[in-house]
């Protein structure tokens, strides 16, 4: 297994290892570290959320030692001080450190993973969403026509509206709406699809036991469902109402669930300021560009 390798890309709020042999997915898993919400308690990276880490890169180990570990959003800004001393606790252990992805390059590799296999004519808009930090790529025959980066992500939001993470929140759906609208200005360009990338938005789906379509707009094993606009609409205000627990017990990670409420949100606003008709949910992130491009490379 000479040709197994692993990305661990660490966000704000969850931290995704995948892993491959070849092109193969081998393994794949997605840990909630709060990395961000406990960073804003403590104003620095949490010990318990590092040993987190640690158990993370002992799995990954157990498959190849090649690892490329990637920190996102959070350690963009954090401290070179603080960065480095992580950096040297990871390297006595592990002898890996931490490369911090520019929130350009995290937007770009991910963004690649979903457009460079799909053939369609016509604008989409491929949202990215995190933690810390939210992207929108716009492409039009597999060339990036307009790009837009936010400083806030879904801990930001929850942040705001601490009752989303309860079983039946105390805010509305018009409440969060409104305020995620003003943290976002107007967008000009249009695409009448958006694709949901940057973490498993099918998982959200699955879970929710919320029906979904067969991808009829183009052929792709990693984005084979999708939703109309009109559906969106009717399941992320359900979202707002019902029991949370509920969708919570459906998983294998019942954490995963606290940010939830405001990815929908966040992702419904977009999609309406698109004039989007389809909303693609797909669990594709930045390994997968990542992967395709060292795999272009070698080539």
């Amino acid at each position: 297994m000479n040709n197994v390798f692993a990305i661990i890309e660490i966000g704000s709020n969850n931290t995704k290892t995948h892993i491959y042999n070849d092109e193969d997915v081998v393994y794949e898993n997605t840990t909630t570290i709060e990395f961000k919400k406990n960073y804003k308690i403590e104003n620095k990276i949490n010990e318990e959320d590092l040993n987190k880490l640690y158990n993370v890169i002992e799995n990954a180990l157990k498959y190849t030692k090649n690892i490329t570990i990637c920190g996102c959003s959070i350690f963009r800004n954090i401290s070179k001080e603080e960065i480095d001393e992580i950096n040297k606790k990871l390297d006595d252990k592990f002898n890996l450190t931490i490369q911090v992805v520019s929130q350009e390059d995290e937007a770009n590799y991910t963004a690649f993973g979903c457009y460079n296999n799909i053939e369609y004519d016509g604008n989409i808009g491929i949202f990215i969403g995190g933690g810390g930090s939210t992207e929108l790529i716009f492409v039009n025959n597999k060339k990036v026509i307009d790009k837009k980066y936010y400083n806030f992500g879904v801990v930001d939001v929850t942040s705001k509206f601490d009752s989303l993470k309860n079983d039946v929140p105390n805010c509305s759906f018009d409440d969060v709406y409104n305020y995620v609208d003003k943290l976002i200005d107007d967008i000009n360009i249009k695409a009448d699809v958006l694709i949901l990338a940057g973490g498993d938005h099918l998982y959200w789906y699955n879970n929710a036991k919320y029906t979904l379509l067969e991808n009829t707009l183009y052929k792709n094993e990693n984005q084979k469902y999708m939703l109309t606009t009109e559906m969106s609409d009717k399941y992320d205000r359900d979202a707002l109402v019902t029991s949370l627990d509920k969708i919570r017990n459906n998983s294998d990670n019942p954490k995963w669930f606290d940010g939830t409420r405001s990815m929908k949100v966040i992702t419904n606003l977009i999609s309406h300021k698109l004039d989007a008709k389809y909303i693609i949910p797909t669990k594709i992130n930045m390994e997968d560009g990542l992967r395709i491009k060292e795999s272009i490379s070698k080539m």
